[in-house]
């Protein structure tokens, strides 16, 4: 009793110490504040001024067919910038950006290591002498680097499965059925819970044809959740089943692979994971887990070790299933059935992150196992991977990025705004080597935008303004043409760059844009990050240079000249 007693208290001690190392590495954006570093790529070029906008909109609560009316003219729908349930929307709304980043960047950890330790410690690794495995892995998966806005839409599938398993178990706690109705306020359907939910329908299925009954509890656990879902995600629901408009996503291609190219990036993608779901176990984990799986073959454990085998089938599976996505092969079916187009089905793999960190579980509970020697070199591979995650914290990685003052530099575009005099509604603007997320941020009304779903009809009058540049690059034409999430002002000089800081010394030299579409379209001011030298030609006009030490550019404002 004595020894138990003992054992508890260590484990809590393990777990207060992991809230405190998430509560350090969080602590950046706190203290750091504004002149902390973030992910740009999906996230400062585009979400972070989302949420700037949709608070500013008075929207919020806008009905479905409300539009944004500083994005695209206002045929930007409000659905696309998600749920007014969602907990990140109204961190923004009720808190100054960095503070709402940094409390959503906990939360989310929080209760990524909450719903990981618990799985672990109810259905894989139940002894308590593998306490300091339930606790290092939970904490390690909790410090990966995920994508921002995303939330928990993968870092919480341990919790959903957590409570899964339990109800499938039969266990009747009501904190089961909490954590399934909470859970979608704080996560996405179409980025991760989708898969997951159909990934447990699946389970389901397994589980009647083997015998064990229909276990109609579980299927009304799953149903529940989807419906809990479809309840918070309301306005995605309308736009699929009623919105008959042409959309954007109406015209992506996405399977053009060769099945060598599609090949390779399954090996990559199993190696090094992928830019929305990094688990970042290509270094430590992944030659644990072989090492694990060596161990089992030797010992011919398979039978005990059911779980750890069909992880990693399951976990090679999803990196296939991922790159032949992409394979040319599904040309005919996706003719067929345009839904195959306009849905990622891809994303099946946002379920690794979850699978791989069980599997690095399971597999330090096997070298433990193994020999006596061997208890020490998992304890040391398992400090090896925190170090890794911990390496990959945003003000590391991102450094030598622009902080987040330096990339909005609200002062730099607040002196542009007095210049030009005019109320911002009364004139629209685009921009040329900077994200136009920057100048959303800062209230004024843009033809260009980052956006997943917006008009068909307005991304080929947009292709007006830049169809001889896209003339002249097939990358940027295919990218513009066959997505368009990205309704930039393409530049054959600048290709897919959009971030020229103030230290750049290019010149744009050869732009040939369409002035009298932009203008046609209320378009009457360029910012461009990089002086424009045949400005003339393209009926621009140079009004101002503007620098300031607070920016990370040095913004050269261009007025359109046309009719002059």
């Amino acid at each position: 009793m004595s020894n138990t007693g003992t054992q508890q208290r260590s484990e809590y001690r393990l777990i207060i110490a992991a809230l405190l190392l998430i509560v350090i590495f969080v602590s950046p954006y706190f203290i750091l504040g504004e002149n902390a570093h973030l992910r740009v790529h999906d996230n400062l070029d585009s979400n972070l001024a989302w949420y700037r906008v949709l608070a500013q909109s008075n929207q919020i609560l806008g009905p479905v067919d409300a539009n944004i009316p500083q994005i695209i003219n206002g045929e930007l729908q409000r659905g696309a910038f998600g749920t007014e349930f969602s907990g990140i929307v109204w961190l923004h709304v009720l808190f100054p950006p960095m503070v709402a980043y940094g409390l959503s960047q906990f939360i989310t950890r929080l209760f990524a290591f909450i719903g990981m330790y618990l799985l672990l410690k109810k259905h894989f690794l139940s002894k308590k002498e593998w306490s300091w495995i339930r606790v290092g892995v939970s904490l390690a998966f909790a410090l990966t680097p995920f994508w921002p806005s995303g939330m928990l839409s993968t870092l919480g599938m341990p919790l959903a499965l957590w409570a899964l398993l339990n109800i499938r178990s039969g266990e009747k706690s009501w904190v089961n059925w909490l954590t399934l109705t909470l859970l979608p306020f704080y996560a996405s359907i179409v980025l991760g819970f989708f898969f997951f939910i159909s990934a447990m329908g699946l389970l389901w299925i397994v589980d009647c044809v083997r015998g064990k009954g229909w276990n109609l509890r579980f299927l009304w656990a799953l149903i529940y959740f989807t419906l809990i879902f479809m309840v918070v995600e309301y306005r995605l629901v309308y736009s699929f089943l009623f919105m008959d408009e042409p959309n954007s996503r109406d015209e992506y291609f996405h399977a053009r692979l060769s099945f060598f190219s599609a090949l390779r990036l399954s090996l990559k993608n199993y190696v090094l994971g992928h830019t929305h779901v990094m688990s970042v176990h290509g270094l430590i984990i992944l030659p644990v887990t072989l090492l694990a799986l060596n161990i089992v073959f030797l010992k011919k454990k398979w039978k005990q070790e059911k779980v750890f085998l069909f992880l990693h089938i399951l976990n090679a599976f999803l990196s296939i299933w991922y790159a032949f996505w992409f394979y040319k092969g599904w040309v005919p079916l996706t003719e067929r059935f345009h839904f195959l187009n306009t849905f990622n089905f891809a994303r099946y793999h946002f379920l690794r992150p979850m699978v791989i960190y069980m599997l690095f579980a399971l597999s330090l509970k096997i070298l433990w196992e193994y020999k006596t020697n061997w208890k020490r070199a998992s304890l040391l591979f398992l400090v090896a991977q925190l170090a890794v995650v911990v390496s990959f914290n945003e003000e590391i990685v991102y450094k030598k990025k622009p902080s987040f003052q330096q990339f909005f530099a609200e002062k730099q575009f607040e002196d542009i705004k007095t210049y030009i005099g005019l109320p911002q509604d009364d004139y629209r603007v685009a921009s040329i080597g900077l994200h136009p997320a920057i100048a959303q941020f800062n209230g004024f009304y843009t033809l260009d935008t980052y956006n997943n779903f917006y008009p068909l009809s307005y991304k080929h009058q947009f292709r007006e303004i830049i169809a001889k540049e896209l003339d002249r690059d097939k990358k940027l034409r295919q990218y513009f043409d066959e997505w368009g999430g990205r309704c930039y002002l393409f530049l054959d000089e600048l290709g897919k760059h959009y971030m020229f800081k103030k230290t750049s010394k290019k010149e744009i030299k050869k732009m040939e844009l369409n002035m009298k579409a932009f203008y046609d379209m209320g378009g009457r001011y360029i910012f461009s990050s990089l002086p424009i030298k045949n400005a003339t030609k393209n009926h621009l006009k140079l009004e101002q240079t503007f620098d300031s030490p607070e920016s990370a550019w040095r913004i050269y404002l261009y007025r359109v000249s046309v009719n002059e």
